[in-house]
């Protein structure tokens, strides 16, 4: 046979690689997958005719839960807290006193942050949570030197629990002169 094998007689090869596949078949497969997709997915509708039946078989979205307590300042152009679905988001809070007065206490970064903790503790009774419910708070201080006092006034609301996860950054300008402010996210129940 001249150095040549011979194979039997049994219509194109196909194994693998390109020459694998007859001519003009390789054609066929992107079309075929193509046309797999488009009867698996069923008709696609004229333009703008979908987003039209979309609407009317959406979901109605999570409803959102204005929580106000009394006691806590608060200006007419945010809410101390809402809630969504299994979560708590409170608005960023300052060293108010409890009479909702809106200004900061005195006695520096340490009764600041007392305040501070003490509105959050009552925003989230109102929300019927207690501080072992709260996941991530972002404290702003107007000082990064204030530091250590602002954190040796936090951590007393921490005492027997898990603090949640913190992040702590300088910020200039917060609202009424503050030294602190601290907004949380917590679990909701």
């Amino acid at each position: 046979m001249s150095g040549r094998e011979r194979r039997p007689a049994r219509g194109p090869d196909l194994g693998e690689g390109p020459a694998a596949t007859p001519p003009g078949r390789a054609c066929m497969m992107p079309a075929l997958a193509a046309l797999a997709t488009i009867l698996a997915c069923g008709p696609t509708p004229p333009p703008g005719e979908d987003a039209r039946q979309e609407d009317s078989a959406m979901p109605e979205p999570t409803p959102i839960e204005h929580i106000v307590p009394e006691g806590v300042a608060r200006l007419p152009v945010f809410t101390p807290a809402v809630r969504v679905g299994d979560l708590v988001f409170l608005s960023g809070a300052i060293g108010t006193p409890p009479s909702g007065e809106l200004r900061v206490v005195e006695g520096g970064v340490g009764a600041e942050t007392r305040a501070t903790m003490d509105n959050i503790g009552r925003i989230l009774e109102a929300a019927g949570l207690g501080f072992a419910d709260l996941v991530k708070c972002t404290v702003f201080l107007a000082d990064m030197a204030d530091y250590a006092e602002m954190n040796e006034a936090y951590v007393t609301y921490f005492e027997g629990i898990e603090p949640p996860a913190r992040s702590a950054m300088a910020g200039s300008g917060l609202a009424l002169g503050a030294r602190v402010e601290i907004e949380c996210i917590a679990r909701g129940r």
